[in-house]
């Protein structure tokens, strides 16, 4: 005998929601230092300032703070968090050891049509960098790693690395007004290992790109030491 669900069909579900428009909004603002570490955040101030209710703003809140984004502190003030040097080098390993396999992997596997929809993107950049626009460069060196995994099958591997570098991504961010040019050459030589089918140079490249932050954060926190917590040992 079945037994009927008390739950009920729902609508169709329109996409972005509230929350997710709201989470990208704030996302993008701490992401390129609009909102610095230290920053105050009121639910009831961003949802006047956004326009909407404080529902959505508390849910774009909790996802910001599993990504490392904020610290809510209950009966105290919400704050963007500070860059953790750890956590940004916890990244950049873990970041490493997924995206060499996934080059590997992408040697094998990538097709022409493949191949030419990154060498778009790989032009995108050119163009960012040629118009020094880092918000456009950033967007396009994630995209560029996301297409990498997606298009060797991997996609759940940008998943783990998305939840991972959210601290990494603000010195990322930082690092493009003296190194783009760099992390665009790195590219190219990724995408000659992959059209090369060089699954040795190919993860040797990716590693390299990918380390070069152990430097870049030494001098970011020379010039922002404000936007980085003291993670020295009492």
């Amino acid at each position: 005998m079945s037994v009927s669900s008390p739950l009920r069909t729902l609508e169709p579900l329109n996409r972005p929601s509230v929350a997710d428009t709201v989470f990208d909004e704030l996302h993008g603002q701490i992401l390129l230092l609009e909102l610095p570490p230290g920053t105050k955040m009121s639910e009831v101030e961003v949802a006047k300032a956004l326009g909407v209710s404080r529902q959505p703003v508390r849910d774009a809140f909790y996802r910001l703070s599993k990504l490392g984004f904020l610290s809510i502190r209950p009966q105290r003030a919400t704050l963007v968090s500070q860059i953790s040097s750890t956590a940004v080098l916890q990244a950049r390993f873990v970041r490493s050891a997924i995206e060499a396999e996934t080059v590997r992997t992408a040697c094998k596997v990538l097709t022409d049509d493949d191949l030419a929809a990154l060498d778009a993107i790989i032009e995108k950049q050119r163009q960012a960098v040629e118009s020094r626009d880092p918000v456009s460069f950033h967007g396009y060196d994630d995209q560029f790693h996301k297409e990498i995994c997606e298009r060797a099958g991997l996609g759940f591997a940008w998943d783990i690395i998305r939840e991972n570098k959210a601290h990494m991504d603000r010195v990322r961010f930082l690092s493009l007004s003296f190194a783009s040019q760099d992390a665009f050459g790195d590219h190219l030589e990724i995408m000659d290992a992959l059209r090369a089918r060089d699954e040795v140079q190919a993860v040797h490249h990716m590693r390299e790109h990918l380390s070069r932050i152990k430097k870049q954060i030494v001098r970011i926190r020379a010039d922002h030491e404000r936007y980085f917590a003291d993670e020295t040992e009492a």
